[in-house]
């Protein structure tokens, strides 16, 4: 998208990090809480959607993203099960931690020039209350970049190369 700096996950990738996550059980996502984080244009969050999730929590701290989410949402017929919050990843953490929520799947795909912004997120969510043992917490990158064997209490379970991304699979250690 022209001026925006939003690199959609792929088609390929996006079908490879929903087998995964399905790969036990074709149901495994009904009922979850999916979190979106650098959520971009929402193809994550909407496919998690379609594929059952319960509720999405889509996080864009950029306002054109944000009107994107909500407008591939509307031309889809989605109008309940997610939220959108226009937010930076750490503010959004704080207020659902206040709330009181946990998540199933955490997914963050940040810009992959903005290496830094996956140290500080995955640290942020190795100690949100929202993130215990069960969460499997995603990271797409670049295949170039290692975010990292552990971070804080998140030890890395797989690791997948596609084309030039990759993804991060890891697990809350207690």
């Amino acid at each position: 998208m022209p001026g925006m700096d939003i690199r959609p996950t792929s088609d390929k990738l996006r079908e490879t990090l929903f087998n995964v996550l399905c790969a036990a059980d074709g149901d495994a996502l009904v009922g979850q809480t999916f979190l979106d984080l650098f959520a971009g244009t929402g193809a994550v969050g909407i496919e998690a959607l379609s594929r059952g999730a319960r509720k999405i929590v889509f996080v864009e701290s950029s306002a054109k993203a944000a009107v994107l989410i909500r407008e591939n949402l509307a031309s889809l017929g989605v109008i309940e099960g997610f939220s959108i919050q226009r937010s930076d990843v750490t503010a959004a953490l704080r207020k659902m931690a206040n709330a009181g929520m946990v998540a199933q799947v955490v997914f963050l795909d940040p810009p992959y020039a903005g290496q830094t912004l996956y140290q500080g997120t995955l640290e942020a969510l190795a100690q949100w209350s929202g993130v215990n043992a069960e969460t499997v917490v995603i990271a797409e990158h670049d295949k170039r970049f290692d975010p990292g064997e552990t971070v804080g209490a998140l030890q890395r379970q797989r690791l997948l190369k596609q084309g030039d991304a990759a993804l991060s699979f890891y697990r809350k250690i207690t």
